[in-house]
């Protein structure tokens, strides 16, 4: 193994043309890590965050962008007993999947679905940690219950419907143009509104109000999904593409005995991420290798053309998980 690793670096704030191909040392695993030789690494909305100066990597994380890959691992530190050298993974990261080559806790690795590709597994992580703690542990979704996700055919919201429908709860969804609702009617969603010529709030108030909404969109939708909740419903913020501040009447959620909750992945603690890593292996894992579910493929782009994958992401042109190729 050399040195050295072509990787994808932020030379600084901006837009996609400050993504640029450098050489950088190879990282060493430290203590309960593993390096992964990565064959493809996951695009996701928190990498355009960081390359925008808006979302810094942890403390001791690389400053490469990148929360998600799959690979071979081809070293470990001490106190790893799996995976071991060899062993195919798609994982979480920290940062530092633009690159050939990541360091990231061995609990947070998971095994390849049987039946699936180092591409299809490279999409995994980032999407399904996110939907499974917020949606079913955070959010606490149960069978019959009415789910509204927002951004129905982004990774997370085709990765949140296929998830919510596979355990009985019945999907309803938004999305912006026709072919992005039937994509999102194709994975199981009853109900998919397009945004542009229905007003959600009706369409879900018609139906009794949703018990959970799945947010990333913020601003003006957080009034709007409160309506949008059946009493006792629960809303879970997860980003916030038009921003994080508004004007919203409490009295509301007190009346009516709401709940507002939400979370960060990159921010958690290696303990908390490896239990929902854990929780994934067992409730998940099953459905993926049946078929039952599976991430949704948008388009590959080289390594070295990162930023073209950031404007396509930037665009909203997408239906599912944009991926790079690296090996």
């Amino acid at each position: 193994m050399t040195r050295t690793m072509r990787a994808v670096e932020i030379t600084e704030p901006g837009g996609p043309e400050v993504l640029k191909p450098v050489t950088r040392p190879i990282p060493e695993p430290g203590h309960g890590q593993v390096l992964i030789r990565l064959h493809w690494a996951g695009v996701n909305r928190p990498d355009v965050l960081q390359r925008g100066g808006n979302y810094s990597p942890p403390p001791g994380a690389s400053d490469l962008p990148g929360l998600e890959g799959a690979g071979e691992v081809v070293a470990t530190g001490a106190g790893v007993d799996w995976p071991l050298p060899g062993t195919q993974v798609c994982a979480l990261l920290p940062g530092g999947g633009y690159a050939e080559y990541a360091v990231t806790a061995a609990a947070h690795c998971l095994p390849i679905p049987q039946g699936m590709a180092l591409r299809e597994a490279a999409c995994l992580p980032e999407t399904f940690f996110t939907v499974w703690t917020n949606v079913f542990q955070r959010g606490a979704l149960q069978a019959g219950e009415r789910f509204l996700v927002h951004g129905g055919s982004s990774g997370i919201g085709t990765t949140a419907i296929q998830l919510a429908s596979a355990f009985g709860a019945r999907v309803f969804t938004t999305a912006g143009s026709p072919e992005k609702c039937a994509a999102c009617l194709a994975l199981g969603a009853e109900r998919a509104i397009n945004y542009r010529e229905e007003d959600f709030v009706e369409v879900l108030r018609n139906e009794g109000g949703a018990n959970q909404i799945l947010d990333m969109v913020g601003g003006d939708y957080l009034p709007r999904n409160v309506k949008a909740l059946a009493d006792e419903g629960r809303l879970v913020q997860i980003a916030f593409l038009q921003g994080p501040t508004v004007a919203l009447n409490f009295a509301h959620v007190m009346m009516r005995r709401l709940t507002i909750t939400g979370s960060t992945l990159r921010p958690q603690s290696d303990l908390a991420k490896a239990r929902i890593a854990e929780a994934l292996k067992t409730h998940v894992w099953p459905l993926l290798a049946a078929g039952r579910v599976a991430p949704v493929m948008d388009r590959d782009f080289p390594l070295a053309e990162a930023a073209a994958a950031h404007a396509r992401m930037e665009s909203s042109s997408h239906i599912g998980k944009i991926v790079l190729r690296v090996a």
